[in-house]
């Protein structure tokens, strides 16, 4: 795909549903009684690998487009899959379906696709051990295949090194599980929407400062789930009409979840024109409207219990500070090394290539704001949140952007070129 520069993207959109919460629909709806209805899901990539993998293991489940009924089977009624079952390019995915699988009376193995066979699975090999679990990494690594014989499982305290949501959910899921009591404690408060949806779905959970805590269950029970738009994919709209000049976007029903919702504050902090309207909550999930504004911005500091917040959103956050006023500093951020790609290197390189002011660092960058940036060619790494933010940044460029890979955006969001180019 190529870029060049443009003036004017005006409009308004409804960004695909929110990915984790799609994912999480899907999961408890598969071992809930009764049929849940999904409405908004998110046809990507990464979310079809999670109904695959269910499917696979019994579940009968009916994709109509944005609506897909899920029929669950309940808590034991999962079936022994005959193969292994392939996440594809999905994290969500491998984690948590990890911690419900060491619960069952039937054996699995699960893997995924290159990049996934890289990232790192002790985060969760080592806690659900510690609650009895047989799971390993078939190559010893600690990575992808994954091999898990079902045993019975108890309640731990663990203490999260990392503030992940995939980690604290896989630890909350295998407690559903367990005798006695879980409980996750993490550095910071990550995103928590299992603890949300876990709860609409009727199991005993609840939260103390940055402690998740979950009592094992007889049955969950299928309710309705209404996916709001994903923010992480309104960020790059609302971006784009900050940094394109004389632009003016809508955004439209955007999740606004607090755990997940820190681009937000970043932007206003930066000194961006973007209007909350019309703030609603349907299901358990927060949602509104965003209009968003060409805007004069200037440099911050994104670091410390905000960057759970928008840790998806700091490759779209590392090209907005480019356009701002200063300095911007990114700190505390070393777990973006181990996303698809390592997103702290690839932006700084991709952002060097194109004339910005950016210095890597271990957990983050430093970017001078002003420098003219001009087109390169681009490896987005196969990593979806790259291509995106460079396809923006080829908006605000001289000449023209090339995007190599550009294909990857279909993890997350088929339509986003399609999308960029109705604006304009």
């Amino acid at each position: 795909m190529k870029f060049s520069r443009i003036s004017g993207l005006r409009g308004e959109l409804a960004v695909p549903g929110d990915k984790s919460i799609s994912h999480r629909s899907i999961m408890f709806g598969a071992i809930a009684r009764g049929t849940t209805e999904v409405t908004g899901f998110l046809q990507s990539a990464d979310c079809l690998s999670t109904i695959s993998c269910f499917r696979k293991m019994g579940v009968e489940i009916e994709n109509q487009g944005s609506r897909v009924l899920v029929k669950g089977v309940g808590m034991h009624g999962l079936k022994k899959p005959e193969k292994i079952l392939d996440c594809g390019n999905s994290g969500t995915t491998t984690r948590l379906l990890s911690g419900i699988l060491c619960a069952q009376d039937f054996d699995s193995a699960v893997t995924g696709d290159a990049s996934i066979q890289k990232r790192p699975m002790n985060r969760i090999l080592i806690p659900l051990t510690q609650m009895g679990a047989r799971i390993r990494s078939a190559s010893g690594n600690g990575c992808a295949p994954l091999i898990i014989q079902g045993s019975p499982l108890h309640g731990i305290h663990y203490q999260s090194p990392v503030a992940s949501a995939q980690v604290k959910s896989a630890i909350l899921l295998a407690g559903l599980y367990a005798e006695g009591e879980t409980r996750v404690t993490e550095p910071f408060l990550s995103r928590n929407h299992s603890e949300l949806m876990l709860s609409h779905f009727g199991a005993d959970v609840r939260t103390e400062g940055t402690t998740a805590i979950i009592r094992p269950a007889k049955e969950l029970y299928a309710c309705p789930v209404e996916v709001p738009g994903d923010i992480s994919s309104a960020a790059f709209f609302l971006a784009a009409g900050l940094l394109v000049p004389d632009s003016e976007i809508l955004v439209r029903n955007v999740g606004m979840n607090p755990t997940r919702s820190g681009v937000l504050t970043v932007l206003q902090n930066m000194g961006a024109d973007i209007t909350v309207i019309n703030q609603n909550s349907r299901s358990s999930e927060p949602a509104a409207n965003l209009l968003v504004r060409t805007s004069r911005l200037h440099g911050t500091c994104i670091e410390g219990e905000l960057i759970p917040t928008l840790i998806d959103e700091i490759p779209i956050l590392a090209l907005t500070a480019c356009f701002a006023e200063g300095e911007t500093i990114i700190r505390d951020a070393a777990e973006l090394k181990v996303k698809e790609s390592n997103r702290l290197k690839v932006m700084a390189e991709g952002l060097s290539s194109m004339g910005a002011r950016v210095q890597e660092t271990e957990d983050g960058m430093i970017i001078q704001g002003g420098a003219p940036l001009h087109g390169a060619v681009i490896d987005s790494c196969m990593d979806h949140r790259i291509a995106m933010t460079f396809a923006v940044a080829g908006l605000c460029a001289d000449g023209d952007t090339e995007i190599l890979g550009a294909e990857c955006v279909n993890i997350s969001y088929p339509q986003f070129y399609k999308d960029l180019k109705n604006l304009a």
